[in-house]
């Protein structure tokens, strides 16, 4: 009996694939959806990574602009009223509102130093949000992917012993396939959870320092334009 036993297990296809093949239909709408959520959450991770590496080189060139010393004016008329840049575009703000706050005959329209930090806070909110963006999904599926992959196994597992009771017979033929199909879902839950917890933790410690960069900036300006103001 044990010999014909193990020559079924060992007849039997234990590969991803196969595992996927004989599952229920409930355990392959788990394992489909966290498989998506993997690809998705790496997609995000990639896209991140990319778009705060060109944040980070975009703000290190303005930097070198700002403290050139060429006239801020002047900086202001060739990067625009838009510019493409986060650190630009904070500094585009707090510039545009700086020139509606002159009257026509060249004095400053009382409050203009509020209205400025309002503009650059707006400015740094709107890039903060940005930065941000798809980064609550990465937690999601860290916080879910192994709760979805633990209900696939309680799943498979039951209706592992539904086979085992329906064929009366516990031999390891019986029991190994549909508890390897129920512990599949658990890995595919876990596949799914670390790296989305790992690199949600690391984008958004990014993120923050991107961000924070961009108000220490803000400050600075604040305090050039300030002692303007103050002349």
């Amino acid at each position: 009996m044990e010999t014909e036993t193990l020559a079924l297990a060992s007849e039997m296809d234990f590969s991803m694939w196969g595992l996927f093949a004989r599952a229920t239909i409930t355990v392959k709408l788990v394992m489909l959806l966290l498989i998506l959520a993997s690809f998705w959450a790496w997609a995000i991770i990639i896209q991140k990574g990319l778009s705060f590496r060109r944040a980070r080189s975009e703000a290190a060139r303005f930097d070198a602009a700002f403290w050139s010393g060429e006239p801020l004016d002047e900086l202001y008329r060739k990067l625009g009223p838009d510019p493409d840049g986060r650190a630009a575009s904070v500094f585009a703000a707090g510039m545009a509102e700086w020139q509606r706050s002159h009257r026509d005959d060249g004095a400053l329209i009382p409050g203009a130093q509020a209205r400025i930090d309002r503009s650059m806070d707006v400015a740094i909110q709107r890039e903060a949000e940005e930065l941000e963006k798809g980064l609550p999904f990465l937690a999601t599926v860290g916080a879910t992917a192994p709760f979805v992959g633990l209900f696939g196994t309680v799943w498979g597992i039951m209706n592992a012993f539904i086979e085992i009771a329906a064929q009366q017979n516990t031999n390891l033929a019986v029991v190994a396939p549909g508890i390897a199909e129920a512990l599949l879902a658990t890995g595919l839950g876990l596949l799914a959870a670390i790296p989305a917890v790992i690199f949600y933790n690391k984008l958004s410690t990014d993120a923050n320092r991107i961000v924070g960069g961009y108000e220490s900036f803000a400050d600075e300006f604040t305090t050039i334009l300030s002692r303007q103001l103050d002349a």
